[in-house]
């Protein structure tokens, strides 16, 4: 089956997520800006970094971006990070999401996960 850009998953929590993402492994940091506020004008609503990529901080300002670009809101886009395996006690996985906020320049992640 092929997704759509619109189309939703919904999780057993009730949680309706975007089908079809936009990740940014393996993108330059010089890249990634450009193309995750392409995706998003594109018409992604998911964008998926982690801790590891190295990109957190593109991943945002490409973020903000489109969404300036597209008029849309935070709310309008699904945004995944990961943290990183050698940061698995209770303080590293804390201070880790508040990095990669601080660096994506966002008030939360809608999922983040275990890499």
């Amino acid at each position: 089956m092929i997704q759509k850009l619109d189309e939703r998953v919904k999780l057993n929590n009730g949680t309706e997520i975007p089908g079809l993402g936009f990740g940014v492994f393996k993108v330059s940091a010089e890249e990634t800006k450009e193309a995750v506020k392409q995706a998003i004008i594109n018409g992604y609503r998911l964008i998926d970094t982690a801790q590891i990529y190295g990109n957190e901080e593109d991943t945002g300002s490409g973020i903000k971006e489109g969404m300036e670009a597209a008029g849309l809101k935070r709310e309008d886009i699904f945004v995944t990070s990961k943290v990183w395996n050698d940061y698995l006690n209770y303080d590293e996985t804390i201070k880790a999401y508040e990095d990669s906020l601080k660096k994506l320049g966002l008030d939360y992640l809608d999922l983040y996960l275990i890499h």
